[in-house]
């Protein structure tokens, strides 16, 4: 559960943004939406090993 202190004379629309600075910070939509579907282990390392593979590709040269 996010907090947000806000002083008495301060504006909502700065309250809302302080919100939702908090709330990006803070990766609960990104959570939530990994939680969606279970995937295995062995998928995530995969998807790491070819993300890791594909940025030394292009530190290289290998790919514009």
């Amino acid at each position: 559960m996010l907090i947000i202190d806000s002083k008495d004379c301060e504006n909502i629309d700065k309250a809302l943004k302080k919100y939702k600075k908090k709330f990006e910070k803070a990766k609960i939509l990104l959570q939530l939406r990994e939680r969606q579907s279970f995937t295995k282990p062995s998928i995530k390392r995969r998807g790491e090993v070819l993300k890791a593979i594909y940025k030394q590709k292009i530190f290289n040269g290998e790919i514009e």
